[in-house]
């Protein structure tokens, strides 16, 4: 029987097979923030472990940090000591940081993609559940708990049950206005957000393999909504013209034997995953969640479905949504471009040629956050900042910023976010916010009209 994508690269890194038992996993990065890291670096600390090996470890400051005035010392206590500790503990360890400020700073998942650091058949972690992003490469790469990071920095291994294989293939052609943030939430909506659990998924079919590696990475970042431990897409022309020539990739000689190599990842034509679904690109339509999870979406030409259940009827009351009726025209005063999700220059892009010539509406905060400085220095150098400002959108510093509610960028009590982020859930942008997941096209409508629009019409 022939391996797929994951069996080649979870085997290519097994260290030894307890019997019966779990798999020692050889970890090829570790990436690291100020929010997971503190208490397995004391726990190292006190038990007196040195890191195994703190050239495989790259650290960044992004959940904490401001995006306002990032020159100016922190303001809110929590933040500023998580911050310090981080640039302390990689200070003594030896560990590359790129903190509050440098030239190669941003969120985790998206600078170590744009510096050429995720790499095809590479195994990768993070104490953040989004790692999965980085499977957009042919990578295997997860979210870990703080006593994970702990056995990471003591062996630069994981002790892991081997999840099984899930695929799901897409093929067709997409519609105008579907984005690959539909696409995933999409695939979500259909299957639910517990249809992965105990899988690592891979993404198969002509429109994962048609799309850009910033499109990839939206879609692998969901795969844990999912409940799956990562996703993945085969590495191809599209990943080795994306990985070539950035700062830390292979150069000359051993780009090339490194392309070899990774041309051999891609799951063999007699492979047999453990479940498997199939989609057509045609059904799917720009997204939008209605509920208090991602799996909670819509097309936007659908009404919210009438269900009766406790846990439902519980989301729409905190939602402020009834059943049976369309979110279009719901009055929306927050917009959010950013995140892991969606803060890469494809996205901002995507927004600009919408905005272009557009007004915001008054009544809506439109704040647009790129994902790492190389991107808010390109969005300056390509002119999108002037689109954004001449329509008055606030283009601020990077950061994780309003994709969650650890820093200042919080969405108030009550109020509707249109969120290019990745999760709903009750709090998750603010106390009692209401999150609206959807496509970086759709906030931008959403932030002209000042409601929830089919954009899709001005399209045709």
């Amino acid at each position: 029987m022939g391996k797929t994508l994951f069996d080649k690269v979870w085997d290519a890194h097994v260290v030894d097979t307890v019997k019966d038992g779990p798999q020692i996993l050889y970890i090829d990065k570790h990436l690291i923030h100020e929010v997971t890291s503190p208490q397995a670096f004391n726990e190292l600390k006190e038990r007196k472990i040195p890191i195994a090996r703190p050239d495989k470890t790259v650290a960044t400051a992004d959940h904490n940090t401001p995006t306002v005035n990032q020159h100016l010392p922190i303001k809110d206590e929590l933040s500023r000591h998580q911050l310090e500790q981080l640039t302390q503990n990689c200070k003594e360890n030896d560990i590359t940081l790129y903190g509050l400020g440098h030239r190669y700073n941003g969120i985790v998942h998206v600078m170590a993609p744009e510096l050429g650091i995720t790499q095809p058949g590479m195994t990768m972690v993070c104490g953040d559940s989004h790692t999965s992003t980085h499977g957009a490469f042919g990578t295997i790469a997860f979210g870990i708990g703080t006593s994970q990071v702990a056995q990471v920095f003591a062996s630069q291994c994981l002790l892991l049950e081997k999840p099984k294989s899930l695929r799901v293939n897409v093929n067709g052609k997409l519609k105008k206005g579907v984005l690959p943030k539909d696409v995933i939430l999409y695939i979500i909506a259909q299957l639910g957000t517990n249809s992965g659990t105990g899988y690592f998924c891979e993404y198969g079919g002509n429109v994962f393999e048609e799309m850009s590696m910033e499109g990839r990475m939206t879609v692998c970042n969901m795969s844990i909504e999912m409940g799956a431990r990562g996703g993945m897409i085969a590495p191809d022309e599209t990943t080795f013209e994306y990985v070539k020539g950035r700062e830390f990739a292979p150069k000359g000689e051993e780009f090339d034997k490194k392309v070899a190599y990774w041309k051999t990842l891609k799951t063999d034509t007699n492979a047999v995953f453990d479940k498997e679904y199939s989609f057509n690109a045609e059904d799917i339509e720009p997204m939008l969640t209605y509920g208090t999870n991602p799996g909670m979406g819509i097309k936007i030409s659908e009404n919210i479905p009438q269900f009766d259940d406790a846990s439902f009827e519980k989301s729409l009351q905190y939602m402020n949504f009834k059943k049976g009726t369309s979110l279009i025209n719901t009055p929306v005063n927050y917009v959010f471009i950013g995140s892991c999700t969606n803060s890469r220059i494809e996205d901002f892009r995507v927004a600009a040629d919408y905005i272009k010539g557009k007004q915001k509406a008054a009544n809506v905060n439109a704040w647009l956050v790129p994902g790492s400085q190389q991107v808010a220095k390109q969005i300056k150098r390509e002119g999108l900042q002037e689109v954004f400002e001449a329509a008055g959108f606030q283009l601020r510093q990077p950061g994780c910023s309003a994709c969650l509610a650890m820093n200042d960028d919080k969405i108030p009590e009550g109020e509707y976010c249109v969120s290019t982020s990745n999760r709903n859930f009750e709090g998750r942008q603010g106390q009692g916010a209401r999150t609206i997941l959807a496509s970086p096209l759709m906030a931008a409508a959403t932030a002209v009209e000042g409601k929830i629009t089919d954009f899709t019409k001005q399209l045709n």
